[in-house]
């Protein structure tokens, strides 16, 4: 098993487990709800954790069908999940401190600070870069790999 797949599945694995966690905490807001509502970034979390889980699935599949070097399919799949996995981060962070519920809304806050509005400009860039590059490079090695034979 290659260094990317071992990467992917792992990620798969916490993102799950983070996405049954949230699930617990989005249900215990919900049931003591009036509307039997969760706070946004709460359900964002526990969602997307989900969403990511099986993201980091296919990014496994992709690696292991990949014809790239194995140091390029490590760093593409490093490059995706990491940004997942920020993505994930701050869902919580923002559930955790509800103070948004739109994180893209300017001003930009975490907690009681407003952030300069180019670090959420420059994030989402990386993140673009990062997910998108990412499954790219990956994909690219695997169609390669099934229909270049």
């Amino acid at each position: 098993m290659s260094l990317a797949e071992k990467i992917c599945l792992s990620a798969a694995l916490v993102f799950f487990m983070t996405g049954l966690l949230t699930g617990i905490w989005k249900y215990r807001h919900m049931a003591r709800s009036p509307e039997a509502t969760a706070p946004v970034y709460v359900d964002i979390a526990h969602r997307s954790s989900l969403m990511y889980a099986f993201a980091a699935l296919l990014l496994a599949a992709l690696s292991v069908h990949s014809v790239l070097a194995a140091w390029v399919n490590t760093v593409a799949a490093v490059s995706a999940l990491a940004f997942f996995a920020f993505a994930i981060g701050t869902y919580v962070i923002h559930g955790l401190l509800q103070d948004t519920d739109n994180q893209l809304r300017r001003p930009h806050r975490l907690g009681q600070r407003l952030l300069p509005s180019w670090i959420t400009g420059l994030f989402m860039l990386l993140l673009i870069v990062g997910e998108v590059g990412g499954t790219l490079v990956l994909g690219v090695g695997a169609m390669l790999g099934i229909w270049g034979s």
